[in-house]
């Protein structure tokens, strides 16, 4: 005969009837096993909902010539997961003004204005820095090489862009393949934007192939267009080694 459970925790059964509803005259004896409380219930420490508790600690960075170091916020610690590819953006605007040499992607282009700048001003290399450092996670080409430090004055960018794809293959990344464009109404850059383009690939240690560079005009709309200010954006796909 098949036997029916009975509910450990029940202390009365009602029966139903058509008309009335009376409760068994005689209570089922109780378990001696002590009800689970679901809001005491404990996940084992190994797999505790609660997360870590991460301190705040200085990141070095170093180059050939230079040390130094970044107070990295907790929030970065997510630069350390390991992605199939990882995706940046990078944007830099300057000044044009008479008296500076303009300098693009490593290369002098002769015109009468340059970029105002704490450095040497090379809007692209500033561009596609930011770009490597936002892929991995990591502060702004400003925070790691701050203006208000001197040491940075006239500095050759190639110092920034060689620290940031140093710190891209210490990540385990390589370029997967990058575009920039650049944003100036004069001088016209078709003559050099291929000198700037094998350049730039060198600096990467990457192959030109995988190197883009678009060049446009502002339409003469606003201080880019005025011939007052050049700007860069610069897309980059990293891809795990």
């Amino acid at each position: 005969m098949a036997m029916v459970a009975t509910p450990v925790y029940a202390s009365s059964i009602a029966t139903t009837t058509a008309k009335t509803t009376k409760p068994l005259s005689r209570s089922l004896p109780r378990s001696n096993l002590t009800a689970p409380n679901p809001f005491s219930l404990r996940t084992p420490s190994s797999l505790s909902l609660r997360a870590a508790q991460t301190t705040r600690r200085p990141v070095v960075f170093a180059s050939a010539s230079t040390a130094f170091e970044v107070d990295q916020a907790p929030a970065s610690a997510a630069a350390s997961k390991v992605l199939p590819f990882r995706i940046g953006h990078g944007f830099d605007l300057h000044r044009l003004e008479p008296g500076y040499p303009l300098i693009i992607g490593g290369i002098n282009i002769p015109h009468d204005k340059g970029c105002e700048a704490h450095s040497d001003g090379d809007v692209l290399l500033h561009c596609v820095v930011d770009a490597i450092l936002g892929a991995l996670g990591l502060p702004d080409i400003g925070q790691i090489f701050p203006d208000s430090d001197p040491k940075w004055r006239g500095a050759d960018s190639s110092v920034f862009i060689r620290e940031a794809v140093r710190l891209m293959h210490e990540a385990g990344y390589e370029i997967g393949n990058l575009d920039a464009t650049l944003i100036l109404q004069r001088p016209k850059l078709s003559p050099h934007k291929e000198t700037m383009r094998a350049n730039l690939a060198k600096l990467l240690g990457a192959d030109p192939s995988v190197v883009n560079l678009k060049a446009k005009t502002h339409e003469k709309v606003d201080s880019l267009g005025e011939n007052r200010s050049i700007a860069a954006h610069t897309v980059v796909l990293l891809m795990r080694k």
